[in-house]
């Protein structure tokens, strides 16, 4: 896979004295097989299954082996299938040494002690807390530990059509409140959906909207135990939900349908991840440009787009997901925590790479150069053939925004007691389903009163 970057980055004086050390280096005239007879190996799973990722993902691997003499296999697993098999694993004493997962099973493996938490902060330690994203440090701390390395993830945006905006003499918005206003003025004055986003009650697009709009508004899923969806910040935060749900002209959404609308030209904002950059600039053959101007110039979207990458300067909560690198309890860890701070030095770039709208980096910088990883993210080619870096399309000053961005990256509950609550009411889309209610009209109040009763059902359970 041809990638749009500089080289590889030097790797860090400590992980090259411990592949050193983990080499076995006492003489030059050890055999490879010698070496990695003492390194042992690495046994990696990754829910980043498709062909072409699974290829990137094993020539960063080979890369480290040729350094190190530490041979790596690379495993394709989904998340969903991670769960069962680390289990059924650490049952017979065979675990992988590192697994990239989500946030929410980072809390759930350290409940059951699946995880080496010291083998992970030492990581953290060696490459430095302070060059990662603070935000997602919280998302794998548990109990006050570090109990994973973050490694990169996604965050929800909001695409806007400036154009649109002139049109409609609407500002940029700067709060849920002023979003729902200014997507209320589009429809009104344009007849065009203002805000399409996943509405449809009941889905995950729906759990999605809801926890990404709520949580923007200063809304708290539960604090410190206390279930709090029922505050005053939530009754507002279900007020404007329902008017942004108000203001399209085609019904409810889910997220391929809200994607399709922004596309073809029939909304004039769009709530989505960072998954949108290579669509909106047509580089996804699946899911084309089809507005109408978008025949003759390709481009018009890209062109004519713009984005909010932290909707709330006040509340900096933007949702999205974290992927971290885990080492299992039971797992090769020194040769784990050297191939950790490889992929996330000398290999980070073309680990990010394999996948750059939805792979932007956790860690952003180095001691020396805080922004590395970040700008090149930026540099990166996005879309199939990777021709078009984000910068190219969108420009720096758009590579500074999803700095900000992931940096506000936020998820109830990440980083407390609350965590495991949090993700069970996600997963169960608890919230998405008591919604309808406030569409047939229920009052704002009633209805958060009633995802509270809802929420304190699951808690009730744990």
């Amino acid at each position: 896979m041809a990638h749009l970057h500089t080289p590889l980055f030097a790797a860090s004086v400590a992980t090259v004295a411990a592949i050193a050390l983990l080499a076995g280096c006492t003489s030059g005239g050890d055999t490879t097989e010698e070496r990695q007879a003492a390194a042992g190996s690495v046994t990696f799973w990754t829910p980043q299954t498709t062909p072409e990722r699974l290829a990137a993902q094993e020539a960063v691997a080979a890369a480290f082996t040729e350094e190190t003499g530490i041979e790596v296999e690379v495993v394709p697993m989904a998340g969903a299938d991670q769960d069962q098999a680390l289990v059924t694993g650490a049952a017979s004493g065979d675990v992988p040494d590192v697994i990239l997962h989500a946030s929410a099973q980072t809390a759930a493996w350290n409940s059951q002690g699946l995880l080496d938490t010291e083998a992970a902060a030492a990581t953290v330690d060696t490459l430095g807390a302070d060059t990662f994203n603070q935000h997602a440090l919280e998302a794998v701390t548990v109990g006050g530990e570090v109990a994973a390395v973050p490694s990169d993830g996604w965050s929800h945006l909001i695409v806007y059509r400036a154009d649109l905006f002139e049109q409609a003499g609407v500002e940029v918005p700067g709060s849920v409140a002023e979003l729902a206003a200014a997507a209320t003025t589009i429809k009104e004055q344009l007849g065009v959906t203002g805000l399409a986003f996943g509405t449809q009650a009941g889905s995950a697009s729906a759990t999605e909207g809801i926890q990404s709009l709520f949580q923007s508004a200063g809304c708290e899923l539960v604090d410190d135990g206390e279930v709090t969806i029922d505050s005053d910040a939530c009754v507002d935060a279900a007020e404007h939900f329902l008017e942004l749900r108000n203001s399209s002209v085609a019904g409810d959404f889910d997220a391929t349908s809200a994607r399709a609308a922004y596309l073809n030209g029939d909304a004039a904002m769009l709530l989505f991840s960072t998954h949108i950059l290579d669509e909106l600039a047509g580089l996804d053959e699946a899911n084309p440009v089809t507005c109408p101007e978008c025949g003759a110039s390709p481009t018009f979207l890209a062109d004519n787009s713009e984005f909010i990458t932290v909707l709330d300067e006040d509340h900096p909560a933007q949702y999205g997901a974290v992927l971290s690198y885990g080492i299992p309890t039971g797992a090769n860890t020194a040769a784990a925590q050297a191939y950790i701070e490889y992929v996330l030095s000398t290999g980070y770039v073309d680990t990010l790479a394999v996948a750059t709208e939805g792979r932007i980096p956790l860690r952003n910088g180095t001691a020396d150069n805080p922004t590395e990883f970040i700008e090149a993210w930026g540099q990166l080619g996005i879309g199939a053939a990777q021709e078009k870096t984000t910068a190219e399309l969108y420009g720096d000053e758009f590579v500074s925004q999803m700095a900000d961005g992931i940096n506000s990256i936020f998820l109830w509950g990440m980083g407390t007691d609350d965590a495991a609550i949090a993700g069970l009411v996600f997963s169960q889309g608890v919230l998405s389903g008591q919604i309808e209610q406030l569409y047939n009209g229920t009052s704002a109040a009633e209805v958060t009163a009633a995802m509270r009763r809802a929420v304190e059902d699951v808690q009730a359970s744990l």
